[in-house]
């Protein structure tokens, strides 16, 4: 019970800071709400602006409009985005269902073929395999998102046309038209794209610890008495890598949040991504806020999974929780 009371605390804490911060962010930006609503080039009248300025609320002091919207929130009510003109929910639930199968395939994706190139790496340890994925790994963990985006764009929907340029349905269907074999191959580009973010650092991470391991006493033991060294992975190595893997896989939701819109952007792609790059240019300050509130709960919950998780791979540590 306890436990679980300072999980709560933890959270209730994380979001009010994430809403304050976020909100003071968009604050101080350089972007006037009111001339990205009805363009900088509009001829309306004063008296319009003035009618919109105040169906918005952006004419109220900041404080007062953070009060509003924070209490409004409370009762479940995220208010209207600016930018889409629906409210919040609505378009968070929308975009997020696109975001989701996006996310999941490239997170997944991302692990295993982390892991398994770790473990293929640690085994081989100063050979030609070893250093071309370490030289890999170090490049695309060092290239920026929309960089390598933009040249899986370049290369494999432009000059080869094996994959189409982007969006999440092909141009001219209906939603209810499309079918589920469209949707994967739509998803191709960006999936790729999206899970290069994880793949080096998982694959240098399960690297290292599991060279560590490796080189370790009790490995040195097992040598001696005939095991070979895809034996001593196999009986020892995985299980004592799964912990350390599962830690940086699951911290890497929240660089698969900040990854996604860069992505999605590239690609053209409606998820919740590209919801947070136009909340951003249209200084839409209450749908920028609910993705804030809705991406922390996300990653929150990716965390406590993963302390769940722990006590599933290795027992030992729930035994160490019970004693607490």
């Amino acid at each position: 019970m306890k436990k679980i009371m300072l999980t709560a605390l933890r959270m209730l804490t994380l979001l009010t800071a994430i809403s304050i911060l976020s909100f003071l962010m968009m604050a101080k930006a350089p972007i006037d709400p009111l001339t990205a609503y009805i363009g900088t080039n509009s001829t309306i009248s004063e008296d319009a602006r003035e009618e919109i300025a105040e169906y918005w609320g952006l004419n109220d002091p900041p404080l007062e409009r953070f009060m509003t919207w924070a209490g409004n929130t409370l009762r479940g009510e995220f208010g209207r985005s600016i930018v889409y003109k629906q409210p919040v929910l609505t378009v968070i639930k929308e975009r997020f269902r696109y975001s989701l199968a996006l996310m999941l395939i490239a997170w997944l994706s991302s692990g295993i073929l982390g892991f398994v190139l770790g473990i293929g790496a640690a085994v081989c340890k100063d050979s030609i395999l070893d250093r071309g994925i370490r030289t890999v790994c170090l490049v695309f963990q060092s290239a920026p998102t929309f960089w390598v985006g933009l040249i899986m764009l370049s290369v494999f929907a432009v000059n080869l046309g094996w994959f189409p340029i982007g969006l999440a349905a092909p141009m001219g269907k209906m939603a209810s038209e499309v079918t589920l074999a469209e949707r994967i191959y739509h998803l191709i580009l960006p999936s790729i794209t999206l899970s290069i973010l994880g793949i080096g650092k998982i694959t240098l991470y399960t690297r290292q610890k599991l060279l560590e391991i490796l080189d370790s006493e009790f490995m040195l033991y097992a040598r001696a008495r005939g095991e070979n060294t895809w034996q001593m992975v196999k009986s020892h190595g995985i299980r004592n890598i799964a912990i350390p893997a599962i830690t940086v896989q699951f911290a890497s939701f929240s660089e698969l949040f900040g990854g996604i819109a860069l992505a999605e952007t590239v690609f053209s792609y409606p998820g919740i991504g590209s919801a947070v790059t136009a909340a951003g240019l249209g200084g839409d300050v209450p749908l920028l806020l609910g993705i804030a509130i809705f991406s922390a709960v996300f990653v929150f919950t990716g965390n406590l999974i993963a302390n769940i998780l722990y006590g599933m791979v290795d027992p030992r540590i729930r035994e160490g929780f019970s004693h607490e």
